[in-house]
C-alpha cells in the first residue's frame, strides 16, 4: 500500500454543519473548489513526501489533465466553439484518482462524543513529535529541584552523585545516630519501571482511574455509567478463567450482575450511576474517601457514597434558579445546553468547583445552593481544580481557548475578572492538576506540551487583554482524530509557563497529567497517558526518566509481581492511556487503556510495580551497560561544566 492510500480524506472534507460536539471546527462548505496547490501543500505535510516527488507531480499533473478532458480548446479545433468552465474536484473525484479507500464524514461522530474510539491503526507518522523532549537538565527545573519546594534536597543531591544504595544509607544513618530515615530519602529514587500487567477489564470505555488519598482503594469510572471500587491493601489473586457473563464478588460467589467486568482485584462497591450525556467525563473524592462526585456532561454532578452499602446518590445542580429558567425560556435559551465537563471537592468537603460550558460554578453543599458562577472562558472548560489544599479561595479553570484562569472568590463580589491568566498553550487545555501548595500547577495542552505554572508569575489582567484576541491554534486541527499537524509556534509568544515537557501524545481523548505523590517522592516527578500506548514520567528537571507500554502489559493470567515478562511490541493496534494513578504508599501505578484492537475487552486497567534486577527481562549485562553510559554522560557534563579557562580541550580538536 503506498503512502497516498493512506491518506485520511476525512482531514480534506469540512462539512461539520451537522455535529455540535466539543471541539468542533466549523469551516467552510464542502463543495468549496479545492485549490490544487494548498493540497497538494496540505497532503505533502500529511505524508511527508518531499517537494520534488515524482508520484506526487504525476498524481497532481493527472488531476490537471481530468479537468482540462471537460473543457474544449479553442485555439486547435477552428470550430470556434467557447471553451467550457473549468469543473470543481470533488473529495470523490479525488478518491477515485488515488485509489484510496471511502472517505468517512466527521458526522459520523455522535453528540456527545468527546472521543474517537475508533482503531488507530498504524498509519504512519500519526503521532510525530514536532518538538522532541528535553535530553538534558534544565536549568530552570534544576533550580526549582533543589529549591526546596519539591521534597527533601538531600535525597536528589545523593541521587545527582549516583549515591542510590538503602542499604548504605540506612549503616550511615545508625552509625551517625541521626534517628530515623524519612520514607521519602529512601523511596524517591524508586519508580514503577515494569510495562504492567493487567488486573481489570471492561466492555466499556474507562475514563477515569485513581487511588483514594490513602491509596487504600482504587476507582474506575466507565462509559458505561458504571463505578467499580476495589481494595488496594491485598494484593491481586489468581486469575480464574470464567464465563463472559459471570464474575466473582467480593465473597468469593460468582454472578452476573456486571456480565461485562473481569478483574482479579477484590471489589468493594459497584455503583451504577446515573445516566448522562455520553460517558463520565471527570469524578473525585472527598477528603475522607467516603463520598465521590461524577460528571458527564450535563448541569447535574451526582454525589454517591463510596464504602458502605448505600446506593443512595445525590443530585448537584448547577442550573439557574427556576424564574430564570423560565425568563431564559422566554428568549429561547435551554438551561439543559450547557453540560459539567470537570469537578472538584475543595479541602473541607463542603464545597463542589465544576467547569463546563465556558463556565465555572461553586456550590456549596452545608447550604444546597449554588454560590458563584463566572463566565470564565469562550471555550468549554475541559478541567478545574482548586489551587491548594488547605483553603479554598483560589480556582483554576482550563478551557478550549487555549488559556488557564486564575479567580480569587474574595475579588469576584467587585468584578468577575481573572486575578491572572496562564498563557502558553497554543491548544486546547486537557486537563489541570495541582500540586496543592498555591503555587505551582500543571497543565495538559492538545498542543502536545505538559506545561508547569508558577502562578506568582502568571500574567495580569491588563496584560491579558492586550493578547486575548491573538489567535495562535491551528485551523481546522481536531485532536481525536490523532494528528497533530505541524504547528506554526513551539509555544505562545507571551509564554509565561515555569516548564515545558514533551514526548506524549494528547490526542482522541483529554488525556490527563498528575504529580507524583508527595509522601515518597516530595513531587519531584510528573506523569501523563497518552495516545500512543506510553506512560511518560518526567523529572521535574525537563527529561524523560521512565517509558512504560501499555502495548506490552501482560494478560491478567499472568502475575503482577512475578517476573517481567518481554513481550513483543503489537502491530495491530494502538491503546489509549487516558488516566494514570501513582500510588501513595509504594512505588506502583495503575493505567486505564483503551484497547484499539479486536479483542473481546474495550477497556483494560494495569499494574505497573517498581521491580529489581532479578525480576526484570534485561541481564546484569544489560544493567551494567546503561549504568557505564549514565555515568560517561555524567561525567562529560562535569568536565564541560567545570572548564578551566585556556585549559587544552581535546573534544574541540578531535
Amino acid at each position: 500500500m503506498s503512502e497516498y492510500d493512506r491518506i485520511d480524506f476525512e482531514m480534506l472534507e469540512e462539512d461539520d454543519d451537522d455535529y455540535d460536539g466539543p471541539d468542533a471546527y466549523v469551516d467552510e462548505e464542502d463543495d468549496t473548489v479545492l485549490d490544487l496547490e494548498d493540497m497538494q501543500e496540505s497532503m505533502r505535510e500529511r505524508t511527508g513526501v518531499p517537494q520534488g516527488s515524482p508520484m506526487l507531480r504525476q498524481i497532481f499533473l493527472s488531476l490537471f489533465d481530468s479537468q482540462n478532458a471537460h473543457r474544449t480548446d479553442t485555439g486547435g479545433n477552428g470550430n470556434g466553439s467557447e471553451p467550457r468552465q473549468l469543473r470543481t474536484i470533488s473529495i470523490q473525484d479525488l478518491q477515485r484518482l488515488l485509489n484510496s479507500r471511502s472517505v468517512e464524514s466527521p458526522n459520523d461522530y455522535d453528540e456527545y462524543d468527546d472521543d474517537d474510539d475508533d482503531e488507530i491503526g498504524p498509519t504512519g507518522d500519526w503521532n510525530q513529535q514536532w518538538h522532541p523532549p528535553h535530553k538534558e537538565p534544565q536549568q530552570l527545573g534544576v533550580e526549582l529541584l533543589m529549591g526546596g519546594e519539591f521534597g527533601s534536597v538531600s535525597s536528589k543531591i545523593r541521587s545527582r552523585r549516583n549515591k542510590k544504595n538503602i542499604s548504605r544509607m540506612i549503616l550511615d544513618q545508625s552509625s551517625r545516630l541521626r534517628g530515623a530515615i524519612s520514607r521519602e530519602n529512601m523511596t524517591s529514587d524508586i519508580i514503577p519501571n515494569t510495562n504492567g500487567t493487567a488486573v481489570a477489564s471492561y466492555a466499556a470505555n474507562v475514563y477515569c482511574g485513581q487511588f483514594s488519598k490513602d491509596s487504600s482503594f482504587y476507582y474506575t469510572c466507565c462509559q458505561d455509567f458504571r463505578l467499580h471500587i476495589y481494595d488496594m491493601t491485598s494484593p491481586p489473586s489468581p486469575y480464574i478463567k470464567r464465563q463472559r457473563n459471570m464474575r466473582r464478588s467480593a465473597t468469593g460467589v460468582w454472578d452476573d450482575s456486571d456480565r461485562d467486568h473481569d478483574t482479579t482485584l477484590r471489589i468493594l462497591k459497584t455503583i451504577q450511576g446515573c445516566t448522562g450525556r455520553w460517558t463520565i467525563t471527570d469524578s473525585h473524592l472527598s477528603p475522607d474517601n467516603e463520598r465521590m462526585i461524577y460528571s458527564s456532561i450535563s448541569p447535574t454532578v451526582y454525589m454517591t457514597n463510596t464504602l458502605d452499602s448505600s446506593v443512595t446518590q445525590t443530585a448537584i445542580s448547577f442550573k439557574d434558579p427556576n424564574q430564570r429558567q423560565r425568563a431564559r425560556a422566554h428568549w429561547g435559551w435551554d438551561d439543559d445546553s450547557f453540560g459539567i465537563w470537570s469537578c472538584r471537592f475543595s479541602a473541607d468537603g463542603n464545597e463542589v468547583v465544576a467547569g463546563g460550558s465556558g463556565q465555572i460554578f461553586v456550590y456549596d453543599l452545608l447550604a444546597d445552593r449554588r454560590t458563584v458562577k463566572i463566565l470564565a472562558h469562550e471555550d468549554d472548560v475541559n478541567s478545574c481544580c482548586w489551587a491548594d489544599t488547605a483553603s479554598g479561595n483560589v480556582l483554576i479553570s482550563a478551557s478550549d481557548d487555549t488559556f488557564l484562569k486564575v479567580w480569587d472568590r474574595r475579588s469576584l463580589g467587585a468584578s468577575q475578572k481573572p486575578s491572572g491568566v496562564l498563557v502558553g498553550h497554543t491548544e486546547g487545555i486537557t486537563n489541570v492538576s495541582a500540586k496543592g501548595d498555591g503555587r505551582y500547577i500543571i497543565s495538559n495542552g492538545k498542543d502536545q506540551a505538559l506545561r508547569l505554572w508558577d502562578l506568582r508569575k502568571m500574567c495580569s489582567g491588563e496584560d491579558f487583554d492586550k493578547v486575548a484576541d491573538r489567535e495562535y491554534r491551528l485551523r481546522g486541527f481536531d485532536y481525536r482524530n490523532g494528528h497533530y499537524p505541524k504547528p506554526r509556534r513551539a509555544a505562545h509568544p507571551n509564554d509565561c509557563s515555569v516548564m515545558t515537557y514533551r514526548g506524549h501524545a494528547v490526542l482522541r481523548t483529554l488525556i490527563r497529567c498528575h504529580f507524583s505523590p508527595a509522601e515518597t517522592t516530595g513531587g519531584q516527578y510528573i506523569y501523563s497517558g497518552s495516545a500512543d500506548g506510553k506512560i511518560h514520567i518526567w523529572s521535574l528537571d525537563g527529561r524523560i526518566v521512565q517509558v512504560l507500554d501499555r502495548s506490552k502489559t501482560s494478560p491478567m493470567s499472568f502475575d503482577p509481581s512475578a517476573e517481567e515478562c518481554r513481550l513483543p511490541t503489537s502491530t495491530n493496534s494502538t491503546v489509549c492511556v487516558r488516566d494514570v494513578s501513582w500510588n501513595g504508599n509504594e512505588p506502583m501505578m495503575m493505567s486505564a487503556g483503551w484497547d484499539g484492537g479486536h479483542s473481546l475487552s474495550k477497556s483494560v486497567v494495569a499494574r505497573h510495580e517498581w521491580k529489581g534486577l532479578s525480576k526484570m527481562s534485561y541481564g546484569l549485562e544489560d544493567w551494567m551497560e546503561k549504568q557505564n553510559v549514565e555515568r560517561d554522560e555524567r561525567a562529560t557534563r562535569t568536565r564541560r561544566t567545570l572548564r578551566i579557562p585556556g585549559a587544552f580541550d581535546i573534544e574541540e580538536n578531535e
